[in-house]
């Protein structure tokens, strides 16, 4: 079965990168304090789908902070919504970098990621950072292939995103193991195909990975 795979795909977001899991953690380590209304259903709602636009490219940055803003009635300011989207990225997980750089070693393997993402947070991997004084995230810039939701304008677990994947990257369905944190995104995945398998974000992303890999025939 191992010798199948030619390309390991990683999603960023719980694979690679440690990143908040809620609204209430991101205003947190925003260094803001959680006010009233921000839990309201309805503007729960807004706010995610203000978000899933953003992350299809469908808004631009400013767009995307100030319509945030508005639909919570300005109970954060739109430059206190960028300080929380900024927090929302956390630290690589431990080992993650070492793995790719062994997959980089690895003859016959392409090393990818498709993510759902966004700007703002999509220019914190590249060489030279959009917003140099916030933490950079070099990992995911080794990877050979990368391709996000706000570029591709496509988004996770729709089967449009994985066909558009394999369009741009030349890999058959069954040549491709995916790793990504989320089980509908899992499920997707293995339905276009492709070999994938879940990671729990709250454990040792890298070594679940070897293990998989190991599975495969990938790694030793």
């Amino acid at each position: 079965m191992g010798s199948e795979i030619r390309c390991v795909c990683f999603d960023w977001g719980g694979v690679i990168l440690r990143i908040c899991r809620s609204f209430e953690e991101g205003v947190a380590r925003a260094g803001l304090d959680l006010r009233p209304g921000t839990d309201a259903p309805l503007l729960k709602q807004q706010r995610h789908e203000l978000a899933h636009q953003y992350q299809i490219g469908n808004l631009s940055r400013d767009e995307f902070l100030l319509k945030v803003s508005r639909a919570m009635n300005g109970v954060y300011s739109p430059d206190e919504f960028e300080r929380i989207h900024d927090a929302w990225l956390i630290e690589e997980y431990p080992g993650v970098d070492g793995l790719v750089q062994d997959l980089l070693r690895t003859p016959g393997i392409e090393t990818a990621m498709l993510s759902n993402t966004n700007e703002l947070h999509w220019n914190r991997q590249s060489a030279q950072p959009h917003a140099p004084q916030l933490p950079h995230f070099p990992t995911a810039g080794r990877l050979k292939h990368r391709h996000a939701s706000h570029l591709l304008r496509l988004a996770k677990p729709d089967e449009t995103i994985y066909r558009a994947f394999e369009r741009e990257t030349g890999f058959e369905p069954a040549s491709i193991l995916f790793f990504d944190d989320l089980a509908d995104n899992v499920a997707a995945a293995r339905a276009c195909g492709w070999r994938s398998e879940q990671i729990d974000h709250t454990g040792d992303t890298a070594q679940q990975m070897r293990a998989h890999l190991a599975r495969y025939g990938v790694l030793a």
